[in-house]
């Protein structure tokens, strides 16, 4: 395919960990059905705090994949 057509789709990965970790929750998820995965854009980032903490992270990301015939 000379010209690439692609598709995204937004997600939402979770971690208690760190924002990467919720990246690459989403990314890995997408991974076992989704074929062609190209890049990610990070949308939004939010979490929830408890006693002054970070508690858990949410990161919402586009994940772009090719198009195949």
């Amino acid at each position: 395919m000379k010209d690439p057509v692609y598709k995204l789709i937004e997600l939402t990965g979770t971690s208690t960990t760190s924002i990467e970790d919720a990246v690459e929750k989403a990314v890995n998820r997408a991974h076992k059905t989704i074929k062609n995965l190209c890049w990610f854009q990070v949308v939004e980032t939010r979490g929830n705090i408890a006693k002054g903490k970070v508690l858990h992270w949410q990161v919402t990301i586009k994940v772009g994949f090719a198009v195949k015939d």
